[in-house]
């Protein structure tokens, strides 16, 4: 019997992707919208959403289920989202109110839960049955797949490992506290360094400086991570060393869950090895047990912008089954 099409929605702080989905993982049809985040009011979002799915239904019709992946905090009843950053959503009961108004079965979980569910499927962490996802972008968010079923955590909000605490009294986080993983491993990591160096008028950041015209405000990380693959000392080094801090920060939570794989997601992961290699030296010198214990691999995530919408809808065909 053939699976039923579904389909799958990713809400980030710009926009609101969707994608028609088969039970293979494939994306047959796309659209896309920004997200409305000046709104103050969570129904401009809703609005969006649905926008989304009106257009892709137009192409398939036969789409059996919605599944929508959030950034932000999901409780654990995959209905409500209680806290959204960038959007509007306090205790917002998002699968009530866009059920009813879309006529079709909808699950809503956190967009991280939905990428390492692609991945776990499709993707980088396929046969692998305990998987744990660190997403690097301007700051760190991540799954965890053990057994094969995702960790959601008693109030729904598991994998916000960006927030662990790495260095104690260390920079101030935007969450309120110091020392936060993300801090140190994150695309917001590189660029503060980066910007860091351009202000105090460093000669080792002549190359990079020159590339941005002279402006710290100008530099991204992505900007770093080109440099960097062409062979720029200084951005080898920058993202050397935010790779070292994952490294360690991915030997904690070895400790902690013991997986087998750890994928990398997220926008800096695009500098690859040069990120992957130092992670995986910092994880080997900092692993409990080193030299006497199985070492989870790590891998580059492999379905990359497409991931939070697949797991989304592929979460959306296991709820049709349950």
């Amino acid at each position: 019997m053939t699976e039923p099409l579904t389909l799958g929605i990713d809400i980030g702080g710009t926009k609101v992707a969707g994608g028609v989905v088969d039970g293979s993982g494939t994306v047959l049809a796309r659209a896309r919208r920004d997200t409305p985040h000046r709104s103050r009011s969570p129904r401009v979002v809703e609005d969006t959403i649905a926008s989304v799915v009106e257009e892709l239904r137009g192409l398939h019709p036969e789409v059996a289920a919605v599944g929508i992946g959030a950034a932000g905090f999901v409780a654990e009843d995959r209905a409500t989202v209680v806290f959204a950053p960038h959007l509007s959503w306090r205790n917002e009961p998002l699968r009530d109110q866009l059920g009813d108004r879309l006529g079709l079965p909808l699950v809503v979980d956190n967009d991280a839960n939905a990428s390492i569910w692609a991945e776990y499927r499709f993707g980088a962490g396929r046969g692998e049955s305990h998987l744990v996802m660190v997403n690097l972008g301007t700051g760190i968010g991540g799954g965890i797949v053990l057994g094969g079923q995702v960790v959601r955590g008693r109030h729904g909000i598991a994998g916000e490992f960006g927030h662990m605490q790495v260095v104690p009294d260390g920079i101030r986080c935007q969450c309120g506290n110091r020392g936060c993983w993300e801090q140190y491993a994150s695309g917001n990591a590189i660029v503060r360094e980066a910007r860091a160096l351009m202000s105090a008028g460093s000669p080792v950041i002549t190359d990079l400086f020159a590339q941005v015209c002279g402006s710290a405000e100008t530099l991204t990380g992505p900007a770093v991570t080109e440099a960097a693959q062409r062979g720029d000392r200084l951005a080898i080094e920058l993202i050397s060393e935010v790779g070292r801090w994952l490294g360690i920060g991915i030997a904690n939570l070895a400790a902690a869950l013991d997986p087998g794989t750890f994928v990398i997601g997220g926008g800096v992961s695009a500098a690859g090895d040069l990120l992957l290699d130092p992670a995986r030296e910092a994880f080997r010198r900092q692993l409990t047990g080193r030299g006497y214990r199985p070492e989870a691999n790590i891998v580059a995530a492999a379905l990359g912008n497409d991931a939070g919408v697949i797991g989304a809808a592929d979460l959306a065909r296991a709820a049709l089954a349950s």
